[in-house]
């Protein structure tokens, strides 16, 4: 299954083309045949918007792409200028490559920002993107990964499937290793791929960093809400454990609420949540933790309809900083990465493996970025 992230992709055939590449190509073709000999000038960026029906960002990249190549250099006041021969141009050549992005989720909740950082490194280096969503089910999963050992790809990124359980799909992504195809894994890693090359969150800093935040408000009892089939919702509860341990609060299991991607519905309904949100209070909770800032704007609702007012009767805070955090009443207290990025991150990653240089792996702190709720 390819599915773009969004209308810089086009299908050509089989294949996925990015509508810059297109139009580069095009514009290479008549440079070649000599089109613009006359001027040696291509047609102004509003001109050639005109004539494709895109957007100026797209034209801007298919020039960049042709100044790389040696074809044009870009004028400051005076437009783009027809080199001859393209060789002639100082900037070297990049080979086009094939890049896999494999995510479990394209167009909601945080993937569009790390979607587009990826698409944006690898479009800078003449990097052509193939994108699939798993729905974090491993069969999906399978089906992806089986379409990638027939296809011809140069390195994959890759966001595994319920990273917290053992992958039957291991198998393939050894074959894929053992095509000498570069992966780098984002988000979540298998503990059975010790080695691999991965870009994850702090989870576990993270984790830490909100308890003791909220030890810093004077509360004494913090719940939390994780997420077990991904390997990111157990870094996030031992740092909640660590947090709570550091600050000489008492870890209480009964004021831990556990989920996965398939019983999410479930398990915030009224029948589940509701109870425990006042065993939760009965024990004298005044905060509650959340996995991210999906579920805590899914929390939020209860806790109005429990009585409950935000901040004053109860705090919430969670990771991501998405764009969900604005949006919610109160605004949501959530840790932020700041200027740095997992999908660019990893892109940049991947580049360095396909020119032949080491890499390792990394962890992406995080910056608490307070707001109402907390």
């Amino acid at each position: 299954m390819h599915c773009p992230a969004h209308d810089s992709i086009i299908e050509e055939g089989e294949h996925l083309q990015p509508k810059y590449q297109a139009i580069a190509s095009a514009l290479r073709a008549q440079i070649e045949s000599g089109k613009f000999d006359e001027t040696n000038m291509l047609p102004t960026e509003f001109a050639l918007i005109d004539e494709y029906q895109v957007s100026r960002q797209t034209i801007r990249q298919a020039l960049s792409l042709l100044e790389q190549e040696g074809y044009i250099e870009k004028r400051r006041g005076s437009g783009s200028h027809i080199l001859h021969p393209p060789s002639s141009h100082p900037y070297p050549v990049v080979p086009q490559r094939t890049i896999a992005v494999v995510t479990t989720y394209i167009s909601n909740y945080i993937f569009p920002t790390i979607l587009r950082e990826i698409e944006t490194v690898l479009s800078q280096n003449n990097c052509m993107s193939l994108l699939f969503a798993t729905q974090n089910q491993i069969s999906i999963e399978r089906k992806v990964l089986l379409n990638l050992l027939s296809t011809q790809v140069d390195g994959i990124i890759i966001e595994g499937t319920k990273t917290a359980f053992p992958n039957p799909n291991l198998d393939l992504i050894q074959a894929l290793s053992d095509k000498g195809i570069p992966l780098v894994f984002i988000n979540g890693c298998y503990s059975q791929l010790p080695n691999a090359i991965s870009v994850l969150d702090d989870n576990v800093g993270g984790g830490k960093m909100l308890v003791e935040y909220l030890a810093r408000k004077n509360h004494k009892k913090i719940a939390g809400i994780f997420k077990y089939d991904d390997i990111q919702g157990h870094g996030r509860y031992l740092g909640y454990a660590d947090g709570l341990r550091s600050c000489g609060l008492t870890l209480n299991d009964d004021m831990v609420l556990w989920y996965s991607t398939d019983v999410t519905p479930v398990v915030l309904s009224d029948q589940i949540f509701l109870p425990a949100l006042a065993r939760w209070r009965e024990a004298g909770c005044t905060a509650i933790v959340c996995y991210n800032d999906d579920i805590a704007c899914q929390v939020l609702p209860f806790l109005f309809k429990a009585g409950l007012s935000v901040p004053d009767d109860i705090s919430i805070v969670s990771f991501d900083n998405s764009q969900l955090c604005e949006l919610a009443t109160p605004p949501l207290t959530s840790l932020s990465h700041g200027q740095e990025n997992v999908g660019r991150t990893a892109a940049n990653k991947l580049l360095s493996l396909l020119s032949g240089t080491k890499v390792i792996s990394e962890l992406i702190p995080w910056t608490l970025i307070e707001r109402a709720s907390g």
